[in-house]
């Protein structure tokens, strides 16, 4: 798949998600196979008022492709916003989030709210591909509501306006993550556009990113919260769409080393305290499923030192492996 200069290779790409998407997640992710990354969302306007903090979320991926993922709703503070998102990244493209169905984000008019407002969805997409020399990219959810399905018109203002790729989600605002993924309205909008389409929703393992991507016709695969604690998934995408035996998930022991690299790796990007509280939620995905983790998971919500996280994980290991 081309988005603009970029060539993204085969597999699937891991969706910008708030508060997991993070340096560490997206390096693991890399390392396993993902096609792209893209960082977590990051406030156009906090970017343009100097905010450090939201300038530390978009941190670069190394050896992967990886985008810069910003959100807002006035044109010339988005355009600012991505020229500083790139200035503090290095990032390969822009995404801007015309998805976030939280209420949070759309009562500002951001995120999915754009999609009551296509004119302005337009504006801000102009105004960014001005502001930046790298390619722009949209990630869209199908819709606000069942009554108002318009990602196929947005698709079509943001190839007018010159993005280079538009990803959809396959679910309005208002189902939030509820129900199933409409693989109709992603076949549609690939059938209305000329630039790449990435298909979202409900790709949960390799058989599911061969049966959406067939369904659609869809450029590539998006993966989103299907990644939670497996990571593995990429790589067994990857090679059922190059149509190669799809490799097993690794046993529990290997898995929990990996979980381990991701904590490190926090704890060097966010210091100790950020890194163990997070850990809270990582380890507890990495062990869905495993049987008897009931006392771990217990010990899990308690995390406070990177020496807990280790003994925890040394103890996973030498207990349920």
């Amino acid at each position: 798949m081309q988005i603009g200069n970029l060539t993204v290779p085969e597999g699937a790409v891991l969706a910008p998600m708030a508060g997991v998407t993070d340096y560490s997640f997206r390096t693991v992710c890399a390392e396993l196979g993902a096609a792209a990354v893209v960082t977590e969302m990051v406030s156009a306007k906090a970017l343009c008022y100097g905010d450090k903090k939201s300038a530390s979320l978009l941190r670069r991926s190394e050896g992967v492709l990886c985008g810069a993922q910003i959100f807002g709703s006035e044109p010339e503070i988005m355009a600012r916003g991505a020229a500083l998102a790139l200035e503090h990244s290095g990032c390969d493209f822009i995404d801007l989030n015309m998805g976030c169905p939280m209420p949070k984000i759309v009562n500002n008019g951001e995120g999915s709210a754009l999609l009551k407002d296509l004119p302005r969805a337009g504006a801000i997409i102009s105004a960014v591909v001005r502001a930046v020399p790298v390619p722009v990219t949209v990630k869209a959810r199908k819709g606000w509501d069942k009554s108002s399905i318009n990602v196929a018109e947005l698709a079509k203002i943001a190839e007018d306006c010159g993005a280079a790729a538009i990803a959809v989600h396959g679910r309005t605002r208002n189902m939030l993550y509820s129900g199933r993924a409409d693989w109709d309205i992603l076949a549609q909008v690939k059938q209305s556009v000329r630039i790449p389409v990435i298909a979202n929703g409900d790709v949960d393992s390799a058989e599911a990113a061969l049966r959406c991507k067939k369904w659609t016709g869809a450029d590539a695969i998006m993966v989103g919260r299907a990644s939670f604690g497996d990571p593995w998934l990429f790589a067994q995408i990857r090679a059922a769409l190059a149509g190669e035996s799809v490799p097993e998930r690794p046993p529990l022991a290997v898995r929990m080393e990996t979980a381990l690299r991701q904590i490190t790796l926090a704890y060097e990007d966010k210091g100790e305290h950020i890194a163990c509280l997070e850990a809270r939620k990582h380890l507890a995905w990495y062990l869905r499923g495993v049987p008897y983790s009931g006392y771990y998971k217990q010990e899990i919500s308690k995390l406070s030192s990177m020496d807990e996280v280790r003994r925890v994980i040394r103890g996973i290991q030498r207990d349920l492996s």
